[in-house]
């Protein structure tokens, strides 16, 4: 397993945003990249039992902002989280797990959800809890970690959760913390939709796409991912001629030879990617189809 690093309060290395809430561990358990700790975090969270409206919607929100280098933060629960997670590694994005048991495989859950864990670390992302390995998760410890997803976080985007639902304690929590909530609306016939119907009606900020999101923070707008390519765009433009010239290129390459920042890259290669132009090979390779 991975080495597991316990990081108390008092540690240079402890999540700042973290430090200020009103009940912050006393430590963190840290498995992976620690780096991404005091990162530009949002936390996307939801039902269990995501509709395929939710699951989409959650790809194309947590797809987006991974794709403009915000670092996507879940709970590795079955729904929506596992959705968050693999849509920000699918971005080739940062991706931060908070677990409500220790961070080994022994007790992580639920255990189909164990590959997942171990991509995120492959990828570079991080698992952690404020429970030392062997902790077993209960009831109460979901509820508790909900405030370290929300506390690390400048933001909590909601997507399907009923009246009851788990994240609705996230969001409450974002409240007392003073952090953004967003909440993407759904019908009003779907009861899975109550929950973020009703934060919208709180003052909640309604989402509709990662942009919305970027924009409250007056972040770089990245493209919807349902954008097709077009000779409007130039970077893309200049990215496909450089693949139809070249064959496969490292992004670091594409962008010296596109002669754009390296941001602009990432987000055309994203589009490009995501509306079936091109295929990333691994290790920040691209091709065409």
């Amino acid at each position: 397993m991975d080495i597991v690093t316990a990081i108390e309060k008092e540690d240079g290395r402890y999540p700042a945003l973290l430090h200020r809430i009103a009940d912050p561990p006393e430590r963190l358990y840290c498995r992976g990249n620690m780096a991404l700790l005091d990162s530009f975090c949002v936390a996307v969270v939801g039902t269990r039992k995501a509709s395929e409206y939710g699951t989409q919607a959650c790809r194309d929100v947590a797809g987006g902002l991974a794709a403009a280098g915000i670092t996507v933060v879940s709970g590795l629960a079955l729904g929506i989280d596992a959705t968050a997670h693999r849509a920000a590694l699918d971005a080739h994005g940062p991706t931060i797990a908070v677990l409500g048991s220790g961070v080994g495989d022994d007790t992580m859950g639920p255990p189909s959800n164990i590959p997942l864990a171990h991509d995120i670390l492959a990828r570079d992302g991080l698992i952690i809890s404020e429970y030392p390995e062997g902790f077993e998760a209960s009831a109460w410890t979901f509820p508790q970690r909900n405030r370290i997803i929300s506390g690390i976080s400048r933001g909590v985007v909601v997507i399907e959760a009923d009246k009851d639902s788990g994240s609705l304690i996230t969001a409450k929590s974002a409240l007392d913390q003073d952090r953004d909530v967003f909440a993407v609306p759904g019908s009003i016939y779907w009861p899975r939709s109550v929950g973020t119907n009703w934060l919208i009606a709180q003052g909640g900020r309604p989402v509709t796409c990662a942009n919305d999101i970027l924009e409250s923070y007056q972040l770089k707008q990245i493209p919807l991912p349902e954008a097709v390519v077009s000779t409007c765009d130039p970077v893309q433009t200049r990215i496909l001629a450089l693949l139809r010239e070249n064959g496969p290129m490292h992004q670091e390459a594409l962008a010296a030879s596109a002669a754009s920042d390296a941001s602009a890259v990432m987000a055309a290669l994203t589009v490009l990617e995501l509306v079936g132009s091109i295929r990333h090979q691994g290790n920040g390779t691209y091709a065409l189809k």
